[in-house]
């Protein structure tokens, strides 16, 4: 009897190749996963600087995943077809970038034009990550896409902001110049299971404080604002951008959840939904820390058809449950 082998019959006739950078990473691995589900082959490109191999391990052996090792500053070959870059490489944590400015910088100079570089000579679609960030501490509430922006260039988070802000301009230049097939998503919080514990992001802050009974740290007085979106959500509109077509298709499109929330609210949930006996401390605001951030999601609506399913409380409790096997109790 002849052994059992992986089926290709139910595969496409011409089965899409993407590359994805960061795929080992929070949002990245999400990715992946979407991907794999439509019928992809894909090659991750992830230097394990804040990803890790834990988020794909369920992957290991899959005949369509490849993993690279390698920091995506670097000159990229590979040999083959590629249909979609996927450019999802930076540190994108506060902790992250504070701690790696110099990287931060580099993976949205460098490393966006080495992705560019290869989706040109594939002919490639690319789609660039970029972040709500570039809108600073906004002067505009809520915050559209034709929103310049106040972002302080010298500050501490200014290594994000700006790598950012400087990767848009460097895949506009690629669409005007090199005519190449461009998307740029700009991304708002966002939270789901494999976030690591200790990122520096409010939601696995509350979240590991609240389930080990500590103190749960809001800065200021709380009263600065956030939305959270749900991770297969945001997975979702992203891939809406990338296979998109109309004449706004590489203009910036945010995707997020535009429900708001203070700190002080968001922590009251968090409580609730753990059952903790934490108390709130207040500590003081880190310095240009925005004080509101919600996105205005018309043009993903019109364009994307794409408005957020998941409500905050059904998002909880799977990222809760993911941070109950994370964090040990005192």
């Amino acid at each position: 009897m002849a052994s059992k082998r992986v089926s290709t019959k139910s595969r496409p006739a011409h089965q899409p190749v993407s590359v994805v950078t960061g795929g080992a990473g929070f949002l990245g691995s999400h990715l992946v996963d979407l991907l794999l589900s439509k019928g992809h082959r894909i090659v991750i490109i992830d230097n394990l600087i804040t990803g890790s191999t834990d988020n794909i391990a369920h992957l290991a052996g899959h005949p369509d995943v490849r993993f690279i090792k390698q920091d995506v500053t670097e000159f990229i070959y590979l040999p083959g077809e590629v249909n979609y870059v996927w450019h999802f490489a930076s540190p994108a944590s506060p902790i992250d970038y504070l701690e790696l400015p110099i990287q931060t910088l580099k993976v949205g100079s460098l490393g966006t034009h080495k992705a560019l570089g290869l989706a040109k000579a594939k002919n490639a679609r690319f789609l660039l990550t970029s972040t709500s960030e570039i809108y600073g501490d906004p002067l505009v509430h809520p915050q559209r896409e034709d929103y310049w922006g106040n972002v302080n260039t010298i500050g501490p988070r200014g290594c994000y902001d700006e790598s950012k802000r400087f990767a848009e301009a460097l895949v506009m230049a690629y669409h005007r110049e090199h005519a190449v097939a461009t998307r740029i998503v700009r991304i708002f919080n966002t939270y789901g299971p494999r976030m690591r514990v200790n990122d520096g992001r409010v939601v696995p802050a509350f979240i590991s404080q609240a389930l080990a009974n500590r103190p749960i740290t809001v800065f200021g007085d709380g009263r600065q604002t956030r939305s959270f979106c749900y991770v297969s959500d945001l997975i979702e509109g992203i891939y809406r951008l990338m296979m998109s077509s109309g004449k706004e298709a590489h203009l910036p499109t945010n995707i997020g959840n535009p429900h708001e929330l203070t700190m002080l609210e968001f922590a009251t949930a968090i409580i609730a939904a753990t059952a903790s006996k934490s108390r709130l401390v207040h500590k003081p605001l880190p310095q240009d820390d925005p004080k509101q951030r919600r996105p205005d999601i018309s043009r993903a609506k019109k364009n994307l058809s794409w408005t957020p399913q998941v409500t905050l409380s059904d998002g909880l409790k799977d990222t809760i449950a993911y941070f109950r096997g994370k964090v040990a109790k005192p």
